[in-house]
């Protein structure tokens, strides 16, 4: 482990706690700053103390919201073509489908490139300023839930993408301007990105409530349910299961999700459903000259691919053709290898589901996309850009796929156990020797 020295920071308490990924219990010793505590079983990241932990969200969470601010202020986006102007802002990527009669699709647009990062931030702002304050006690502790249930639906950087993408679409089509919105929405970005990445949702919860104690220490090198142990969803907290809710945070506990795997596959096949008439729809219908063409999401990737845009038209391909289908696929596979009780490859199996519950969002770009062009692209007749059904089709799909995948408890896949001694005690010999 890496380590950055400092003169002053806030360690982090001894504690035993549990995988969220495998259950796997174990004691986290004190970190220092640039430290991160890994789970020797599974290798899921526990958790870690960056250099000034106390400062650093507060002050990058204040930088990006003023960035928001100024990227609503000016243009985002130019266009020209034939001695004809047109500017949008980044708030017309939702106003604009509003007037299209697409409410749905704008409500979806717009809470996850605008509202939910500024919910977010705000909220990290609430948290940290008020830091070790005993009043507003209670009511911090429900702005903290509520932020590590948001962050994974802040989609800025997707929607950048998209913005790059769109500009690649229309370069040869018009002259194309960036206002100075859009490098304050970079700013954003990469603001915001740094601001969750330096949050630490342990040493968090310790520092609003402290430690959870157990009446007795828990037996290392074993899993916590076998214990009467539980890991809360909520705070990370090591909890005893008699105990039925929460001490720390009042979070209903369970010694895994509830339905987990019917609520997955639920969600699965209904994303499923959607994903023929999103493919199959047109997502986009471009008016030039009086002339209507209808796009669809593989159009798209065949007409980039021709105008010679190959690397462009393989990540559309890669993040609305491929990454949909395999997520699907995937979740759909770990669903079966624990109805099988499938023993092996645990490990590998939960890398796989952690790449599909990261990769999830990033299909979101086509409906980006086609949010920008419908904004930017507005001259009447001589050409126009409008939304097609399949762009919300498209949106719910990948919605969808991630409440599916947040529905998986990774746990199921460690819980079957080996049919065999010899792997068991293999195993069991691997882990103690990668803790020591």
């Amino acid at each position: 482990m890496k380590r950055r020295r400092r003169s002053t920071y806030v360690p982090s308490p001894v504690q035993y706690t549990a995988c969220h990924e495998c259950d796997w219990l174990m004691l986290v010793p004190p970190l220092q700053p640039g430290e991160q505590a890994v789970c020797p079983r599974c290798e899921h990241k526990l958790s870690s103390l960056p250099a000034e932990a106390r400062l650093q969200p507060l002050v990058y969470s204040i930088a990006a919201l003023i960035m928001l601010l100024c990227s609503n202020l000016f243009p985002f986006l130019g266009m020209a073509v034939k001695g004809m102007h047109q500017d949008m802002t980044l708030y017309q990527t939702a106003t604009t489908l509003l007037e299209e009669q697409h409410p749905a699709l704008a409500l979806t647009v717009y809470l996850f490139m605008q509202i939910l990062p500024a919910i977010c931030l705000l909220l990290i702002c609430l948290i940290y300023s008020r830091l070790g304050q005993w009043r507003g006690k209670r009511l911090r502790k429900r702005y903290t839930l509520w932020l590590f249930r948001l962050i994974p639906w802040c989609m800025v950087e997707v929607f950048l993408i998209g913005v790059l993408v769109s500009l690649i679409k229309i370069a040869s089509l018009a002259d194309i301007e960036l206002g100075y919105s859009f490098w304050a929405y970079v700013l954003f970005s990469l603001l915001m990105l740094k601001a969750f990445s330096v949050i630490d949702r342990d040493w968090l919860w310790w520092q609003q409530s402290g430690p959870i104690h157990l009446r007795s220490a828990p037996q290392l090198n074993g899993r916590a349910i076998d214990q009467n142990l539980t890991l809360c969803h909520a705070c990370h907290g090591l909890v005893s299961l008699k105990t039925h809710r929460c001490p720390r945070c009042q979070s209903v506990l369970h010694a895994r999700k509830p339905h987990s795997l019917q609520w997955t596959l639920a969600l699965l096949f209904t994303a499923m459903i959607l994903y023929i008439p999103a493919n199959i729809l047109p997502i986009m219908v471009t008016e030039s000259l009086g002339q209507q063409t209808y796009s669809t999401i593989l159009g798209g990737v065949v007409l980039l691919w021709n105008m010679g845009s190959y690397p462009v038209a393989l990540v559309i391909f890669i993040a609305s053709v491929l990454v949909p289908m395999v997520k699907m696929l995937a979740i759909a596979w770990l669903c079966w290898s624990i109805h099988t009780h499938r023993p092996h490859h645990r490990r590998g199996r939960t890398r796989l589901y952690r790449l599909t519950e990261f990769i999830g969002r990033w299909s979101m770009v086509d409906v980006f996309v086609v949010a920008i062009l419908v904004a930017l692209i507005r001259m009447g007749k001589l050409m126009s850009v409008y939304p097609g059904s399949a762009a919300l089709a498209f949106a719910g799909v990948v919605v969808l796929t991630m409440l599916s995948a947040m529905s998986f408890d990774p746990r199921l896949l460690w819980d079957n156990k080996p049919t065999s001694n010899v792997t068991d005690q293999q195993g069991t010999e691997g882990e103690q020797d990668r803790v020591e």
